[in-house]
């Protein structure tokens, strides 16, 4: 039978494997959450200095975590939650473009979100980077940016303003492409019987949405 002064042991030196086990657990979130604010302040001061073609940073809202990225020319990229590590991935294997977290560099899109979410933003002012989008897809999105807050139009009328009311498979194409969800409102496009149609960032995200504006009960 192990004596008392044996379980003691026992369990003193399990106690010191836990607390051992405690302290490295810690130590190795101290030193991640240290890594990320020296890369912050880092991409921070290479923003200042102009040494960064792409920023990108993280806000919080009700439907999870997004990436945004900005170029010198504006908003390029909104990603959900499911997308940011691939969509890094994407931005920097373009070796040529400079590319870097700053919060900073994304403060003014990433407070408006903050402020659409929040209630106290219906539309939003931040410049958005057309550069890569081309031809009917991009006439479709411009299209979208007009569509006011708690109103939705159907795919049929967004082809049509677009210039081609015929195009509505064209037009749900380019708008589930749409880099720049939320900012470029793709979640007001829905078909033309009311059912909801596709999205992105999954159905559920753009069910949230519309019942945060007002547009679905």
């Amino acid at each position: 039978m192990p004596s008392r002064t044996g379980n003691r042991e026992a369990g003193a030196g399990a106690g010191d494997a836990d607390a051992v086990a405690a302290a490295l657990r810690a130590m190795t979130a101290g030193a991640a959450a240290g890594s990320r604010r020296a890369a912050s302040r880092i991409g921070d001061a290479a923003d200042a200095a102009g040494l960064i073609d792409i920023a990108y940073g993280t806000v919080d809202t009700p439907i999870g975590a997004l990436l945004v990225a900005v170029s010198r020319r504006g908003l390029m990229r909104v990603a959900f939650e499911e997308e940011i590590d691939d969509t890094v991935i994407e931005l920097s294997d373009d070796t040529s473009l400079r590319v870097m977290g700053s919060a900073r560099g994304t403060d003014e899109v990433r407070r408006e979100i903050e402020d659409y979410f929040g209630g106290r933003r219906r539309s939003f002012d931040v410049a958005v980077d057309w550069t890569e989008l081309h031809g009917f897809t991009r006439k479709v999105l411009r299209e979208t940016t007009r569509i006011p807050f708690g109103m939705v139009l159907t795919y049929r009328q967004v082809a049509g303003r677009a210039g081609n009311s015929r195009a509505m498979r064209a037009a749900g194409n380019a708008l589930h492409a749409n880099p720049v969800p939320i900012v470029v409102p793709c979640h007001r496009v829905i078909r033309t019987g009311g059912g909801l149609g596709g999205y992105g960032g999954r159905l559920d995200r753009k069910e949230a949405l519309l019942r945060m504006e007002g547009a679905l009960r």
